[in-house]
């Protein structure tokens, strides 16, 4: 299976999403894309805090910060780990995949889910809004 086939298995069978690294700040990226998917939700410190089943670990943070986020995702029993854009870990990837969870690596969910179900031109892509930069 090819990683596009991949991915929409994953954003169609899976419906709980614990965002880690989610940003206060509105301009940064981690904040933009979770007014697509989770905001308004409640916010937990940890993931082992997060009352129900978590699906999908959607990583927001340095790479060298992953493999323990791995080691959160693979004690609450999550299904995938997600790493976003400019996010890869070969750490983290082996140790997920070895505890039997699905890895995405270097990819953002919202634009993956933008770009299999619609709703990219809405959403903001391209208009020059997101920067990863902080505001002057």
């Amino acid at each position: 299976m090819d990683d596009s086939e991949k991915v929409r298995r994953i954003l169609r069978r899976y419906r709980v999403i614990a965002v880690v690294g989610l940003s206060a700040q509105w301009h940064r990226p981690s904040s933009f894309a979770a007014k697509y998917t989770i905001l308004g939700e409640k916010c937990y410190k940890r993931l082992a805090d997060i009352p129900e089943k978590v699906d999908v670990v959607d990583c927001f943070r340095k790479s060298s910060e992953i493999p323990a986020i791995a080691d959160e995702a693979i004690a609450i029993g999550a299904k995938v780990l997600w790493m976003q854009l400019g996010v890869e870990s070969a750490e983290a990837r082996a140790k997920a995949e070895a505890a039997g969870l699905e890895v995405i690596e270097n990819r953002c969910m919202k634009i993956e889910h933008g770009r299999f179900f619609g709703g990219l031109g809405w959403a903001g892509v391209n208009t020059k809004v997101i920067s990863a930069r902080r505001a002057p």
